[in-house]
């Protein structure tokens, strides 16, 4: 938690000024210290400035993408991040996982969707930076290697049922719970099944 006493600092990065402040004001509503930017320059020098427990990116914008902020976080800050986005393309989805995201929600959303999974993001967080062993350890974000322990598939999944299928996010969940039912998964393997599906379709040549 951060040094504020507040549920945690959370950086929001979106050049659609309504969209900003409709998350903004929620999550500052739900407990949360929060930092805005509008495009990605002004967010990287907030992020160094205010080192923020999450940052909530749209991916698309001009100047430096979401994308660009995500890898700058991820290599020189150590900082969680999951993106908000209007676009779920398969090359799109393959490069969130690549990228290590915690979470992917696609627009459009309302603060009750992203909420529980900002709560979520952070409490996962948190709980691969309690170390196991004595002695210092170095923190989780800085020992996982690209695209594998930041990544939950399961929120990464949800985005992409929720994009396809014009799904709200309860019923995409829903939907990939019933899928790992029939396929005799568990939800965490369902999810990974899919992202790779995706991955594959993008992957030049295919199909």
């Amino acid at each position: 938690m951060s040094a504020t006493g507040m549920k945690g600092k959370i950086l929001v990065v979106d050049d659609d000024r309504l969209v900003l402040a409709t998350v903004t004001h929620g999550l500052a509503r739900a407990g949360y210290e929060v930092i805005d930017a509008d495009n990605g320059d002004d967010a990287i020098l907030l992020a160094r400035e205010h080192k923020p427990d999450l940052a909530l990116l749209d991916i698309r914008m001009e100047g430096k993408s979401g994308f660009d902020v995500a890898a700058y976080l991820r290599s020189s800050l150590g900082t969680p991040f999951m993106f908000l986005s209007a676009f779920a393309d398969d090359a799109t989805v393959a490069e969130v996982k690549a990228l290590g995201a915690v979470a992917y929600l696609v627009k459009p959303l309302d603060i009750s969707q992203i909420v529980p999974t900002v709560e979520a993001a952070l409490s996962s967080v948190r709980a691969r930076r309690i170390p196991t062993l004595p002695g210092p350890q170095p923190s989780a974000m800085a020992a996982a290697p690209a695209g594998d322990a930041l990544s939950d598939p399961v929120p990464i999944a949800v985005g992409v049922l929720m994009h396809r299928y014009s799904l709200p996010r309860a019923e995409a969940l829903a939907r990939l719970n019933r899928l790992a039912e029939a396929d005799g998964r568990s939800l965490h393997a369902q999810a990974t099944a899919l992202i790779d599906a995706v991955e594959l379709l993008s992957r030049p040549g295919a199909g």
